[in-house]
């Protein structure tokens, strides 16, 4: 090993460490890393020490020196290339994932394979002063990353930048506001037909006008529904990385979720049935929270289930958990539509669930619950037989108390 080596390599490291603290201090982590590396390019092709360059040959190459970049370039995560004469002359472990190990040594435009990266990679200046560009469907169609070029002396360095986790919490984003946007329009053009309908010569029936009327309050209520629940799904996300600190007695607020039920003018209200095991340990919880997932886990039992069917509600330990299921007899969902169940706004059936009274927002709102409780949340279904919802949360350890 060249004497140089050694010490060069920690001044790479050192380098690295100080060009990552300036990103995340600055703009981006993906523009630092591009600094990272030409710093320790620089470092690497510069020497450390008068003495030692003395001791190299009079003509010494790039490429000999940015070998010893693999290291360095192997401990960050995403894709970097270092390209010399619009040849790939090292990559790191995450490009040859990526990309393929045979790419070092190829034409760079090659080796990604993307015509807008080699649209940018053929520019005079290899891209370095553009902007990063978006490359859609590098690797396979879902795919979304974001290509940065920097330079190093004689080398370009080529970062890609994996966007695909913000690109799908932009488009949920973008899906979640169009979906509430729709739902809220819908009552509400209703509602003003109505109301120019009876400021003709329809208002002047008292019958029409007492039909307009309710429809125009059930609309109403369907938007404030769907108005409360966009609030409480709001303060749950922001509430989930804060742990509930409670001492919940499940058997006990499962009882008086079936009685505030009950006691509701529903025609179904009272067809819950309670299965409680006498030994279930309290949980850590929240106890409002956890009062409302079990309001839409039996509400929404209540709705899909067939007339005249019981919903059953249990609760037991399990396995050092604490089993709470709910269980209708209604007519089951299919299996490709349950992975989705607790996405926002999804339905199997639009319109059934509008008319049932349901805003879409039931069982997401139930999952976030569960996620915030440490707990897992399970939906089996079978068709022609019924549904059922399993949550299962950590029980509590003896410092919690009441609150």
């Amino acid at each position: 090993m060249p004497p140089t080596t050694e010490p060069r390599l920690w001044a790479a490291v050192l380098a690295l460490v100080t060009a990552i603290a300036v990103a995340l201090v600055g703009e981006s982590l993906g523009a630092g890393l591009i600094a990272a590396v030409g710093a320790i390019a620089a470092v690497l092709l510069a020497g450390m020490e008068p003495e030692h360059r003395e001791e190299r040959t009079a003509d010494p190459d790039p490429e000999e020196d940015a070998a010893a970049l693999g290291p360095v370039l192997d401990a960050i995560v995403q894709p970097v290339l270092l390209v010399r004469d619009a040849r790939v002359v090292l990559a790191n472990r995450a490009a040859l994932a990526e990309l393929g190990r045979h790419i070092v040594g190829e034409d760079v435009r090659v080796a990604i394979r993307h015509p807008a990266a080699a649209a940018r990679l053929a520019l005079p200046d290899g891209g370095v002063a553009e902007r990063p560009i978006e490359l859609v469907g590098l690797g396979s169609i879902e795919r979304r990353w974001e290509m940065r070029v920097g330079v190093a002396g004689p080398f370009r360095i080529v970062q890609l930048i994996d966007r695909t986790g913000a690109y799908a919490a932009e488009q949920m984003r973008i899906d979640f506001v169009a979906n509430a946007s729709h739902e809220l329009r819908t009552p509400l053009a209703s509602i003003l037909g109505f109301i120019e309908t009876l400021s003709d010569e329809a208002g002047a029936d008292p019958g029409v006008r007492g039909r307009f009327l309710k429809v125009m309050f059930d609309e109403a209520r369907r938007m404030q529904r769907l108005v409360e629940d966009l609030i409480s799904l709001s303060r749950i996300e922001a509430e989930k990385h804060r742990l509930p600190d409670e001492r919940i007695d499940m058997a006990e607020l499962v009882e008086v979720v079936r009685a505030d039920i009950a006691a509701t003018d529903a025609e179904r209200a009272r067809a819950v049935i309670t299965a409680i095991e006498s030994d279930v340990p309290a949980v850590c919880g929240d106890e409002a929270r956890l009062s409302q997932m079990l309001h839409n886990l039996i509400g929404n039992a209540l709705k899909y289930g067939r007339p005249g069917t019981p919903v059953t509600v249990s609760l037991r330990r399990e396995g050092g958990m604490v089993r709470l299921s709910v269980a209708d007899e209604g007519e089951g969902i299919a299996p490709e539509h349950i992975p989705r169940l607790t996405e926002r706004f999804y339905r199997v059936d639009a319109g059934r669930s509008r008319m049932a009274g349901g805003t879409g927002l039931g069982l997401a709102i139930v999952k976030h619950i569960v996620e915030r409780h440490r707990g897992r949340l399970d939906i089996a279904s079978k068709l022609g037989v019924g549904t059922t919802v399993t949550v299962l949360l950590p029980p509590a350890t003896d410092a919690v108390t009441k609150a």
